[in-house]
């Protein structure tokens, strides 16, 4: 047994907690907010209960769906299951059928409304170039450099909004060879890899409160509302706030990572330090009655008047009734433009975009939260610091080194990942 510390309680934090204590450990988790979840958590407001965000989830969360399972957080129950679409309000757009992610594809595009046949055949003709290729590119490459060829309907109706879904990132700036690695990993996983997973529960609720009882009743040490201050090495563990552990995962925000580890090894906080993020900023509108076509719908967004890129029906997801929630990724401009403009142009969007069937009654600004640090830039040839910091002192997060963006699932890999680390050092020496 070592005593191990995890710093942060989100998702990558609370993986490496559950797998170091499977694995015999003793655990100190530290997490300075007053709730587990770290990014994708909930936030109490005027006595009600939003989600820090839109996370989407998709089949091929292979790690995430195993953890869920593993606390008691049935995902059969606490997500739908959709077959992926990025579907408009006025019908258009791209929708899988159900069965194999590839033939299903096929058919979509083929079936798809409002495109020609030559934005159809376009479209199957890069895709099936990037499949010779091994879902592979120059890693200087970006997203709107290799979609150059395609036609303007498929660019702006799938391939845009696709980019900053994924990757949070505007395709000119993006990294095409990390989109490339989530297609392939949706396409190529297996039946139901592409599917869409959108909670209908609170996002406390899918892991971070489950995970949370489950450490607890494990006998792991838990401490919220308390910040790491100093962490030094001390022989061949490291000391933390005049504590001694055998190891240590950092399992904070890349920011914080970098200041606990300046003195200690300067060349990877620098890493760390470097990243640079967008914000993604969640809209709620409350409206009796309003209802969506489809509990998610893809929206026409652009820089000047249309923030959003999606929204949301929670009623139609176990939420509220008549609450939607609109989500803007890459919202840096509109972050600069203050939340006033920000509410006015997405209640605008809303009335706009969507048919006027959807509001019987005038729909309100309920809640709006910004994420300022919501994710790094996915840009291409990007840096990331890589898990193994030290002898002993390992990352975790989704800033971590790896082939996915910031996402759930890479979070949750790369906590699974630093347990491992561990538990391979552990027995290096037994």
């Amino acid at each position: 047994m070592k005593r191990v510390a995890v710093i942060g309680a989100g998702w990558a934090g609370l993986a490496a907690a559950l797998t170091l204590v499977e694995d015999g450990h003793q655990v100190t988790v530290l997490e300075m907010a007053a709730h587990p979840g770290g990014r994708a958590r909930r936030v109490d407001a005027g006595g009600q209960v939003f989600d820090n965000g839109q996370h989407v989830l998709i089949g091929a969360y292979t790690e995430t769906l195993t953890l869920m399972r593993k606390v008691g957080a049935a995902p059969e129950q606490l997500l739908r299951r959709l077959p992926l679409a990025l579907r408009y309000p006025d019908g258009r757009g791209l929708a899988l059928p159900a069965g194999p992610a590839l033939p299903a594809f096929v058919r979509a595009v083929l079936g798809c409304r409002g495109w020609s046949w030559r934005d159809r055949a376009g479209l199957l003709a890069a895709a099936a170039g990037w499949a010779v290729r091994g879902f592979r590119c120059d890693p200087q490459l970006t997203v709107a450099a290799l979609c150059a060829g395609l036609p303007r309907t498929v660019s702006a109706d799938l391939i845009e909004p696709l980019c900053v879904a994924a990757l949070n990132t505007p395709a000119a700036e993006a990294s095409a060879a990390v989109l490339l690695r989530v297609l392939k990993d949706a396409l190529f996983s297996g039946p139901g890899a592409a599917d869409l997973l959108l909670p209908a529960a609170p996002l406390d609720m899918l892991l971070p409160t489950p995970a949370w009882a489950w450490l607890q009743a494990a006998g792991a040490r838990l401490q919220l509302r308390r910040r790491a201050g100093e962490l030094d090495p001390d022989g061949p563990g490291w000391r933390l706030d005049g504590e001694v552990f055998d190891a240590v995962v950092l399992a904070c925000g890349a920011t914080e990572s970098a200041r606990l580890t300046a003195g200690h090894a300067p060349r990877w906080s620098a890493e760390a330090g470097a990243l640079q993020y967008e914000p993604i900023v969640t809209v709620y509108l409350q409206a009796t009655g309003a209802q969506l076509a489809a509990p998610m719908l893809a929206l026409a967004a652009d820089v000047d008047r249309h923030p959003a890129q999606f929204v949301f029906d929670h009623g139609a997801l176990g939420g509220p009734p008549g609450r939607l929630a609109f989500v803007i990724s890459g919202a840096a401009r509109w972050v600069e433009r203050g939340r006033e403009a920000i509410a006015a142009a997405t209640l605008a969007q809303a009335q706009q975009a969507l048919p006027r069937g959807t509001w019987p009654q005038p729909p309100r600004v309920q809640n709006l939260l910004t994420e300022k640090r919501a994710t790094f830039r996915c840009t291409p040839g990007l840096g990331r610091p890589a898990a193994a910091v030290r002898p002993g002192l390992w990352a975790a997060g989704d800033h971590v080194a790896g082939p996915y963006p910031a996402t759930l699932e890479g979070a949750v890999r790369s906590g699974i990942a630093a347990a491992r680390a561990i538990r391979d050092a552990t027995a290096m020496y037994k």
